[in-house]
């Protein structure tokens, strides 16, 4: 399993342009150790559940403390930690950048296979194994909500990462397609780390995290998570 670890990692930001430069802390300083196969992360809107996941693959830096991925440094070792992480945003489309999903999954092969015929064989491998051979050459602004999620994850798992974390992967899929993301994501051998507002998503997993005004509130039981998030947003 992967090893993720964060030391007392800050993110801030700048309130103004002012020359005292006036920051605002969103996140932090947080302190973990992730090495479980499945962690959900719960918390309101803009509670800074997803500055938290941006900091595992470099999306967003530290401005304080440390992020290592298997030792490697997020800020020192960026394009090292991207291969190994795989992120899925919450709308797939922004992830989809090539006009079919076919052309995406092969760009996303670019690295690892520099023969075009090399990367059309392994898009094709990819395209099976998730069951989407067959809308490869449509475009993906015509794939249905599920289709492109599931797309999305096609392109960002076809390197092979060794954790994959996923920003509210839910949030525009009906029940029917959330039922069969669940199930790809339990049939996956990565890491998995996943920001959610299913609450039935977030008891699905090995240790929960709990995330409100910035701070990780809660850390442990998926259970006792939903708990005490169900607490925090009920309390008046």
């Amino acid at each position: 399993m992967t090893e993720v670890r964060l030391d007392g990692a800050t993110v801030t930001v700048p309130t103004d342009d002012s020359p005292g430069h006036r920051t605002r802390t969103i996140l932090g300083p947080v302190d973990l150790v992730l090495t479980q196969p499945r962690v959900t992360v719960i918390g309101a809107n803009g509670s800074g559940k997803s500055t938290l996941l941006r900091l595992l693959n470099g999306l967003v830096t530290p401005t304080a403390g440390t992020v290592t991925v298997d030792g490697l440094d997020t800020v020192r070792h960026g394009a090292r930690v991207r291969r190994r992480v795989a992120f899925a945003f919450t709308d797939p489309i922004s992830q989809l950048v090539m006009p079919t999903g076919r052309e995406d999954v092969e760009l996303s092969l670019r690295r690892l296979h520099r023969s075009r015929s090399e990367r059309r064989t392994a898009a094709e491998q990819v395209l099976d194994r998730f069951g989407l051979a067959h809308l490869a050459d449509q475009s993906v602004y015509d794939l249905s909500g599920g289709e492109r999620q599931l797309m999305a994850l096609a392109v960002v798992l076809a390197t092979e990462p060794g954790l994959l974390v996923l920003d509210e992967p839910t949030t525009l899929l009906d029940r029917r397609n959330t039922i069969r993301l669940r199930a790809l994501l339990d049939s996956l051998p990565q890491s998995v780390v996943v920001a959610t507002h299913d609450l039935d998503l977030a008891l699905a997993a090995d240790r929960s995290l709990v995330v409100d005004a910035g701070r990780v509130v809660f850390d442990g039981d998926p259970a006792t998570a939903v708990q005490h998030y169900v607490a925090l947003a009920d309390a008046p």
